[in-house]
């Protein structure tokens, strides 16, 4: 694999040694790779979270690039470590739905049960498979090593049920906030082409109108206003300020748009 890269999700933070561990499992392995950290502020045993950052990012990175993702509440049960190929891209973690979000978008798609443990670390723990199974994998794949080297495909992945807006009364599209960045801008699952057509937005969040904005800096007040972010997603925001602490706005709240 030419310049292969290997991207790092996880919720370990940047406090303890586990990312870096990681890494140097990484580099013993494959010395040539590149390994950029996509985040490692998930908030702890949020696969939602991840499922999303993830959906978020993986696309930024050239073809053939292995995305592991570390969110992990099951590690050491008997939850699998997975192998994920698509048309671009791989996904390596454990089976709790972290790629849910992937399975959803990917045109093609095939799931590798690991199970070759020779290509582990010989000394493995049961409370860090980052280390000893999820990162040699991907060095050792970086390598050039095929996937079926890893393992048989799968049909009986989990998937998480992510929520979708729905149509209310006809004429009100309802979605949710479903993450909340380190700004506090509040992102709903509502998707610009669920509301493309319409010629004027009318945002609601418990009663209170969020007027739709370009971007950012088009109001200078500290009121609530909406906007479609970078990444096609309905956003409410509040001008140099936290929509969620400002409005006290949490994931799950429910988001209206009303239809023309």
């Amino acid at each position: 694999m030419p310049n292969p890269i290997i991207t790092l999700t996880t919720d370990f933070g940047y406090k303890d040694p586990f990312v870096g561990i990681m890494k140097g499992v990484i580099l013993g392995i494959n010395p040539s790779v590149t390994i950029i950290d996509i985040t490692h502020g998930i908030s702890p045993q949020n696969i939602l979270e991840a499922a999303i950052t993830i959906e978020m990012s993986f696309k930024s990175f050239p073809n053939g690039s292995i995305h592991v993702a570390v969110v992990d509440p099951g590690v050491g049960s008997v939850r699998r470590p997975i192998l994920v190929n698509t048309e671009q891209y791989y996904f390596i973690g454990p089976d709790n739905g972290i790629f849910s979000k992937i399975y959803n978008v990917s045109e093609r798609l095939e799931v590798i049960h690991i199970t070759s443990e020779h290509y582990f670390l010989l000394e493995r723990s049961l409370t860090f498979h980052g280390r000893d199974v999820f990162a040699p994998i991907a060095a050792c794949l970086s390598k050039g090593i095929h996937i079926s080297k890893f393992g048989d495909p799968i049909n009986d992945y989990v998937s998480l049920t992510m929520p979708t807006p729905i149509i209310v009364n006809k004429n009100i599209l309802e979605g949710e906030v479903m993450y909340i960045d380190r700004f506090g801008n509040a992102i709903t699952n509502i998707k610009a082409q669920d509301i493309a057509e319409q010629k004027s937005l009318k945002v609601m969040l418990k009663g209170k109108i969020a007027p739709f904005k370009n971007h950012y800096s088009e109001t200078g007040d500290d009121g609530l206003y909406s906007l479609m972010n970078s990444f096609g997603y309905l956003e409410l925001f509040v001008y140099r300020g936290s929509a969620s602490y400002h409005f006290d706005i949490k994931v799950g709240e429910k988001v209206a748009v009303m239809l023309a």
